[in-house]
């Protein structure tokens, strides 16, 4: 191994460690040793250390991580392996320092919380493995014996026998596929995804009912969030316009709702539907309010000014000069819900069949705005503006289309969680929430709706079912974001589109040349 080898080898050693230092910093490893708990069976309580297994557990996938890391620049087995160990030695010594530092807090009785309000003397416990000075030892053997193991990992997943073997395993697959086809009916080839609808379609109508209120406000919080991040999507995915203050528009259709129907402040209580319409409406009169004068802006020029609008709105919400008109900061409460045919919607199962709906027609409107002559526009916009605008498309009015399209996703969805929560305020439309759907946005994959919706499930399922991550979401968030850019910028579910237009193309390349082929 080579001076430059050994050096990043190293180099990927002492950033793992920084890694292990910082999460011990924040409790991060707390909460990560909990999830791992629960993975295995035996769920932590809220606020209680998990056991010291999971810990083990916990640095042990570090550091396999830290030597798979390290070997993935080099080509000689040997050389892997070594650097693999070479990143286990320099994790382990950096970590070593640090825990002989919390050794000694821990010994003298020093409360470190008046410096770092995480780090307790029982999370150092936690961390130094409830072996007092045995975990100098400890924490060096967890490291690099993973370390090397990471890198034989490594090793093995990029040998040419693995790689062989899932080449043929794949094409048997493929063959089994193909013959599968060809003997399936006909018919079924083509109403087998009708099928596959009504099967969903069945499950959709079961499940609301089975759930209990849990699962229904988890699930209803991830629809409504769809549709808020369909309405985000055309506005930055389609035609490219990077939106930041968009909780606006989600606040404009809560409290369009809150207002009409609800007895404080104005007595009004024009029921659900009405003012449901008028909150969608009134968004998209926010946005072209917006829009007009913002329309020759671009980049961050136009994501400031966004920014600056939602906070904006949300200040006017919390003032007290409007607490006659909005509720001030103390928001509205005793919001009613809709009725169909008389029957009031209130149980969790009602909200969560609306729900259900608004995204279905939110997913189907979204798919025929996208497929139309204007979803071509914003894409043409989205790639290059200047050559939209010498192809003659108007861009000035497709950008304000998709703005005000885009705000009337996010009024739907505001007046929909307003009803449901019966309660709005300035704290459910904070700067947060547009940073929440823009992040579903990106992780998800932009242009796609099944990343969309994986996207939603990701940012806000996991962490009403996961609550340890609550405390960390911004954390996770950017961790998450800046994964996705390094290790998959196209998302989650990338949209399949561009993939099918180069097929198409090529595939007319292809004719192409074989008629002048035919033609000499």
């Amino acid at each position: 191994m080579n001076r430059i080898q050994f050096r990043s080898s190293y180099s990927r050693g002492i950033t793992f460690a920084i890694i292990i230092i910082f999460m011990v910093m924040i409790a991060f490893n707390v909460m990560a040793a909990s999830i791992i708990s629960k993975l295995m069976g035996t769920p932590v309580a809220r606020g209680v250390t998990p056991s010291v297994t999971s810990l083990y557990v916990l640095l042990s996938l570090i550091g396999l991580w830290n030597g798979s890391s390290a070997s993935k620049k080099f080509d000689p087995p040997k050389v892997r392996i070594t650097a693999g160990l070479i990143a286990g030695v320099a994790c382990s010594i950096l970590v070593v320092i640090f825990a002989f530092i919390l050794y000694q807090l821990e010994v003298t009785k020093t409360d470190p919380r008046y410096y770092l309000s995480a780090l307790s003397l029982e999370n150092i416990r936690f961390f130094l493995l409830g072996a007092g000075p045995m975990a100098f030892v400890i924490h060096p053997v967890i490291y690099i014996i993973s370390g090397v193991l990471g890198a034989a990992l490594s090793v093995f997943l990029n040998s040419e026998a693995l790689k062989t073997g899932w080449g043929n395993f794949r094409q048997n697959v493929r063959s089994a596929l193909e013959k599968l086809r060809e003997r399936t009916p006909i018919f079924l080839w083509k109403y087998g995804k009708f099928i596959i609808y009504l099967a969903l379609a069945v499950v959709i109508v079961i499940l609301p009912v089975r759930w209990g209120s849990y699962w229904n406000y988890v699930f209803g919080t991830v629809g409504l969030y769809v549709i808020a991040g369909l309405g985000l999507n055309i506005i930055v995915g389609l035609s490219g316009q990077l939106v930041l203050g968009y909780a606006a528009f989600f606040a404009i259709g809560a409290y369009a709702v809150a207002l009409l129907n609800s007895p404080f402040p104005h007595n009004v209580m024009m029921g659900f539907w009405s003012p449901l319409l008028i909150g969608v409406l009134a968004a998209v009169v926010g946005g072209i309010l917006l829009g007009l004068p913002l329309m020759r802006l671009r980049g961050d020029y136009l994501a400031i000014v966004t920014l600056g609008f939602g906070e904006i709105i949300r200040i006017l919400l919390k003032s007290d000069l409007l607490t006659d008109f909005t509720g001030g900061p103390r928001g509205i409460q005793d919001i009613k819900g809709p009725s169909l045919l008389g029957k009031p919607l209130t149980s969790d199962s009602d909200y969560m069949y609306l729900i259900i709906i608004a995204v279905i027609l939110a997913i189907f409107l979204y798919n025929r705005i996208q497929n139309s002559r204007t979803g071509r526009a914003w894409l043409a916009i989205n790639n290059d503006e200047i050559a939209a605008r010498a192809n003659g498309v108007n861009t000035q009015t497709y950008k304000l289309l998709a703005l005000c399209l885009g705000a009337a996703f996010a009024g739907l969805a505001g007046g929909i969680f307003a009803a449901r929560n019966q309660f709005t305020g300035p704290d459910d439309h904070s700067f947060m929430v547009s940073i929440n759907v823009l992040s579903l946005v990106i992780v998800g994959g932009m242009n796609s709706v099944p990343g969309i919706i994986l996207g939603s499930f990701t940012l806000k399922g996991l962490p009403e079912i996961l609550r340890e991550v609550e405390t960390y979401r911004l954390l996770v968030f950017g961790a998450l974001l800046v994964v996705m850019m390094i290790m998959r910028p196209e998302g989650l579910w990338p949209s399949s589109r561009p993939n099918f237009e180069k097929t198409l193309s090529k595939k007319k390349e292809t004719d192409d040349g074989k008629e002048g082929g035919g033609n000499v």
